[in-house]
């Protein structure tokens, strides 16, 4: 099982905008917020059973018009550089 996270940090005055884009988001993939840390920062998660599931459904993500809209419409919201994403493979 392949776990694939990313998250980013909201620029300042953005959280309204960034819950939205969440709200809006999460109908393709799943969306959290920390509990404890820096609570400015939003998540995706996405599980795949292998790593070409993961190529293939970011792949199909890729090529889908509405949802690649979607994510720039929304880029203001985070602070720039702030994007991280890991790969983690389920022991």
């Amino acid at each position: 099982m392949i776990h694939f996270h990313r998250s980013g940090s909201i620029a300042p005055g953005k959280t309204a905008a960034a819950l939205s884009f969440a709200r809006e988001v999460s109908a393709y993939i799943k969306i959290g917020m920390p509990i404890g840390g820096n609570p400015n920062r939003i998540g995706w998660f996405l599980q795949y059973e292998n790593l070409a599931a993961l190529e293939d459904t970011q792949g199909k993500l890729l090529q889908d018009q509405k949802y690649m809209e979607l994510i720039a419409a929304a880029a203001a919201n985070f602070i720039p550089g702030s994007m991280h994403g890991e790969i983690w493979r389920v022991l």
